[in-house]
């Protein structure tokens, strides 16, 4: 489940399967040029890059953002899809839900922004990312197989309200992001670990 899956750091994916994806890539090293599908879950500049997007398209690749991001891509000249939150997609035979990511008592996400997660289904298994988001009403009931939650606090919920979102939608795997760059450390995502219950277990990814 989680063989060919990468936290490439903070924020960023990679699930390599049938089909390379990235879900918001931010200071790739490597000019790998090798994405079939970008998912963006909103415009910040550690989410959409428009430099680490030029590492890994190619002239084929598609890029998903919410509507409110569809001009910063326009320069790349590539397929763009937009979406809004809970919503069904399908993106080279991908198919893929959007859920809500927003802020509550704090305003660097609004929701008034539509920005995003997602879910992507790949080989039937359901990759959850959430994106910028807090442990909002909409999110508490997802069924979902991996579940990719930021940890940081700030901007997001922490690694205590994470863990407890966790712990209610019972991935297998519960995974900690948004980490070890702009906000977050290591040790918020091993509390975060260490706090989720059987049946599903936390996994640091690097």
């Amino acid at each position: 489940m989680l063989d060919g899956v990468f936290h490439l750091g903070h924020a960023s994916i990679k699930i390599q399967k049938k089909l390379i994806i990235y879900v918001d890539p931010f200071n790739i090293k490597d000019s790998a040029n090798d994405a079939d599908l970008i998912f963006c879950t909103h415009s910040h500049y550690d989410h959409l890059s428009i430099q680490d997007i030029r590492k890994i398209s190619k002239t084929s690749t598609t890029i998903i953002v919410p509507k409110e991001s569809e001009d910063k891509v326009k320069e790349l000249g590539l397929k763009v899809i937009t979406v809004e939150p809970d919503h069904q997609y399908t993106a080279s035979s991908i198919s893929f839900t959007t859920t809500y990511a927003y802020n509550i008592g704090k305003q660097f996400h609004p929701k008034e922004k539509k920005w995003v997660g997602y879910i992507i289904n790949v080989d039937n298994i359901k990759y959850y990312i959430a994106g910028d988001t807090d442990s909002v009403p909409e999110i508490q009931n997802l069924n979902v197989d991996v579940a990719f939650l930021p940890v940081g606090g700030t901007y997001t919920m922490n690694w205590k309200e994470a863990a407890m979102l966790a712990n209610k939608l019972k991935p297998k795997y519960a995974i900690p992001i948004h980490f070890g760059d702009v906000v977050g450390s290591i040790s918020d995502a091993k509390s975060f670990v260490e706090q989720i219950q059987m049946p599903s277990e936390g996994k640091i990814l690097r």
